[in-house]
């Protein structure tokens, strides 16, 4: 890490902590639980990570979760009774002479013991044993005292400069043909949830193979993506000069983007500055910035000098149509975590239910504390996969961060919104997005959210090392951009989520968290339209279902409203280059329809959380750490007047 002139100097002090924290243990920075984050470069999130036994030998379940496969970056030695193999991908091209880091992978499948040495280091791997190595290519490697050749990673290439400019601030990614990314001098070696490789910035220089190399240029969500390859000269520099299109310019209708979970620092293999946020939030177009300070399995909270030198302000980079903020991330792995945004002073809390601490307070408590007068609070990566009944997150009770006392906080009025778009529900029909259905349905008034848990101290993590803002949540401000405005326009459910499509919905020409008040027995007009070339599908949604859908781009229907209702929009797609996600996906909050004062509040929705609080109850009275009946009771206390509240519905 390099000094950053816009940190001060207590942050410093931190991320000199950091720093030490990372040469000291690698990337799992000395937390206990996280030895299988050395091996999550190299799986997919979540269908060959979720295969990974996180057992006593977590070397042996990362071999076994590849199922063969070597992925880029990884260099595998495989050692059989008939011989030993190197496997890896294409040789590395050097620009100078010059030892470069591997991550090498020992699989033994000899019927008895093995010593490996790296570096003068033996390691004595078991009979069908695995192990996980960090070495170097001059690293000198034997394998029961005969030398393993380690030449063939790398090769020789000519020199050449690229010069890229465009304009302003972008994403850039510069990959020669064996894949290989480029990068400026001192810029980390990032590479996001589709492997490709990326920095920030404008009227950058850097060294690349005088071999053609192929430049991408985009910027954020609202831009499309240009491309261009060259054959730059050696000895030379090439100007390259590629600018991104503009799809569409949220910030001139009112609409402003924001990524609210985005950390700075969590663990990783780099110790991320305040400057590795700016280029990012800038390089991005990211209008909102909320940077959170939690902590990964212990009490340090990563990030909490910052926050306490910052809260309440605008961080330094910020401008007209870019603003930062520093919150917090509440974390409770049973009850489920909470970022907030927007917040003037550090919390009391930050976490609980880690090492033998209670899972007490409450997340109703700490909400009830953590509601400012301009804060918002937001459930965060609330649920994993498909739900199709409470049973599938609340039975069971595992520790996986499931946002089990939503349903309870929703009711009672402590939460804001929940995040319908985040990195672990990428799914065609995403799980989340049915709960949050679900919850609308039973008379809670929540914003469609969107924060990507991105982490900036990771340069290669699956979703968490691609740049924030892949997925965002849009709200509607009235008057200029600024950390207050934007947080009252979440507040009051103006918002819709979205991995790159733009999505408008009207009803009668209000939209996503405005009210209808209606007599019964009137027609409505609603209106729903989408941009962005990768939507394939639009669908207008109430509490009954889908009333509408289409191709798009734009899709009406009338709607008879004779008992309270809301309707939202949401649109689908395929993979594209704009969003490292995966699949194109948008949903707004809702409109509205209010019958002669009353909320919408569907029977069978209502009767769904009821149904999750019976086995919240239990949950708790089985699995949660408590230490006094004390604790118990403000549990359970909780549960039951959310309970009311919902029977008050029926």
């Amino acid at each position: 890490m390099t000094h950053d002139p816009m940190t001060p100097p207590q942050v410093e002090r931190a991320l000199r902590e950091y720093g030490a924290l990372l040469a000291a243990h690698g990337i799992t920075w000395g937390e206990p639980p996280l030895g299988y984050v050395r091996m999550m470069p190299f799986l997919r999130f979540p269908p060959v990570a979720g295969r990974m036994a996180h057992g006593p030998d977590l070397d042996a379940a990362f071999r076994d979760a590849l199922d063969g496969e070597v992925p880029r970056g990884l260099v595998v030695l495989r050692l059989t009774p008939d011989g030993r193999r190197l496997e890896h991908g294409p040789a590395r091209p050097l620009l100078s002479p010059g030892a470069v880091p591997v991550v090498l992978l020992v699989d033994s499948a000899l019927p008895g013991p093995v010593e490996v040495t790296a570096g003068g280091v033996p390691y004595a791997i078991a009979a069908g044993g695995a192990r996980l190595l960090d070495v170097t290519t001059a690293t000198t490697l034997t394998v029961d005292g005969e030398a393993v050749d380690l030449s063939g990673l790398t090769r020789p290439a000519r020199a050449a400069r690229l010069r890229l400019r465009a304009g302003f601030p972008c994403r850039w990614s510069v990959t020669s043909r064996d894949g290989q990314g480029w990068y400026p001098d001192g810029a980390p070696e990032r590479r996001d949830n589709d492997d490709v490789p990326f920095f920030h910035g404008d009227d950058l220089v850097l060294a690349v193979p005088a071999e053609p190399v192929a430049i991408r240029v985009t910027r954020g969500m609202e831009y499309d993506v240009a491309e261009t390859t060259v054959v730059p000269r050696e000895g030379e520099e090439t100007l390259v000069g590629l600018t991104p299109q503009r799809l569409y310019d949220a910030a001139a209708r009112g609409w402003y983007g924001a990524d609210l979970h985005v950390h700075l620092n969590w663990a990783g293999d780099l110790v991320a500055g305040p400057a590795e946020a700016a280029a990012a939030q800038h390089g991005e177009d990211l209008h909102v910035l909320n940077l959170v300070a939690g902590n990964v399995a212990g009490d340090r909270v990563y990030d909490l000098e910052a926050l306490r030198h910052w809260a309440g302000r605008d961080l330094p980079w910020s401008d007209a149509g870019h603003v930062a903020r520093m919150g917090v991330e509440y974390r409770n792995d049973l009850f489920g975590h909470v970022h907030v945004f927007g917040i003037a002073a550090p919390p009391a809390v930050c976490h609980t239910g880690f090492g033998a601490d209670a899972d007490w307070p409450p997340n109703g408590t700490v909400c009830g504390d953590l509601r400012e007068p301009r804060a918002v609070l937001g459930y965060a990566h609330p649920f994993h996969g498909p739900v199709s009944s409470p049973e599938d997150v609340v039975a069971g009770g595992a520790r996986n961060c499931s946002g089990r006392a939503l349903v309870v906080d929703a009711a009672l009025g402590l939460v804001d919104g929940m995040e319908v778009l985040h990195f672990s529900d990428l799914s065609a029909t995403p799980g989340t997005a049915e709960v949050y259905r679900r919850l609308l349905g039973a008379g809670n008034r929540l914003a469609a959210l969107a924060g990507t848990d991105a982490m900036l101290s990771f340069t290669r993590q699956d979703t968490v090392s691609s740049p924030p803002g892949w997925e965002r949540v849009y709200a509607r401000v009235d008057g200029p951009l600024g950390a207050d405005s934007f947080a009252e326009a979440v507040r009051r459910g103006r918002t819709f989520a979205t991995t790159g499509p733009w999505l408008e919905l009207t009803v009668d020409g209000l939209g996503p968290g405005e009210t209808l008040n209606l007599d019964g027995g009137e027609t409505v007009t609603v209106r729903a339209r989408t941009v962005g070339p990768e939507v394939e599908h639009l669908e207008i949604r109430t509490a009954d279902g889908v009333t509408a859908e289409g191709p798009g781009p734009e899709i009406t229907v009338s709607l008879t409203v004779d008992a309270p209702a809301y309707v939202v929009a949401v649109a689908r797609g395929g993979a594209h280059p704009r969003s490292p996600g995966g699949r194109a996906y948008a949903h707004t909050s809702p409109v509205h329809l209010d019958v002669r004062g009353r909320h919408v509040a569907r029977p069978e929705d209502v009767r769904w959380c009821l149904r999750w609080l019976d086995l919240l109850d239990e949950l708790i009275r089985d699995r949660a750490r408590l230490h006094t009946r004390a604790q118990l009771r403000d549990h359970l206390d909780l549960v039951e007047k959310a309970r009311a509240v919902y029977e008050s519905r029926l």
